[in-house]
């Protein structure tokens, strides 16, 4: 699910993006977080996005970066993953 243009991040969107998970997929895989962001880490591959965002998720220090895109994009999602918050 995509936000439409002009469309804000809140609480419902959350809301609606959790519960869209548990329609399609299943309950066992609906998000308890949900962090909005404005970009996602780039890489040539993407195993290395998986385990960059797996380690922010479980509080993980972050192996080598050197190979992003946008680095910065990792902190800034790794500082809202910190705070616990929907964003």
């Amino acid at each position: 699910m995509t936000l439409k243009s002009g469309e804000t991040p809140s609480d419902a969107v959350a809301a609606e993006l959790r519960e869209h998970v548990a329609k399609v997929i299943g309950k066992i895989a609906r998000p308890q977080h949900i962090i909005f962001t404005e970009d996602l880490p780039k890489t040539r591959s993407g195993k290395i996005m998986r385990r960059l965002l797996r380690d922010v998720a479980e509080g993980r220090q972050l192996g080598d970066v050197t190979t992003l895109a946008n680095a910065e994009i990792v902190e800034k999602i790794k500082q809202t993953s910190a705070s616990g918050e929907d964003e």
